[in-house]
Parts: C-alpha cells; sequence; structure tokens
C-alpha cells in the first residue's frame, strides 16, 4: 500500500485533541458547533475528519502569518 491508502481520514475525538496542541474537550466541540471542524459518527464513535483538522490548521497558520 502506498501512503494515499494508508493516510487516516478519520481520527478519534482524543486523537484530535492531542494534535490540536492538547485543546479540551469542550473546545473541540466549541469547534465542532462552530463548522471549524466535521465531525462524524460511526455507530456510537465519533471522529473528526482529517480534512477538516489540516482546513483548520491552515486557517490558524494564515492568521498568524497576516498578523
Amino acid at each position: 500500500m502506498d501512503d494515499a491508502q494508508t493516510e487516516q481520514l478519520l481520527v478519534p475525538i482524543n486523537a484530535t485533541r492531542t494534535r490540536l496542541g492538547g485543546i479540551g474537550r469542550t473546545m473541540l466541540y466549541e469547534l465542532v458547533a462552530r463548522g471549524e471542524l466535521t465531525k462524524v459518527n460511526i455507530g456510537t464513535r465519533g471522529f473528526i475528519t482529517a480534512e477538516s483538522i489540516a482546513a483548520y490548521v491552515d486557517r490558524l497558520k494564515a492568521v498568524a502569518k497576516a498578523s
């Protein structure tokens, strides 16, 4: 398998919090409510799309660069 096939598309909630610098659960759900991150469920498990995490970080970097 190549990297594109093994790339993680969905990131568990707790792993997302870690990837975003250890943010709290409340902050994560606020980002979801604001549409900054996309949450999906598979059964009872919640995941954040890797694509929305990357887009959010890109927006943060753009704001930091503009400052």
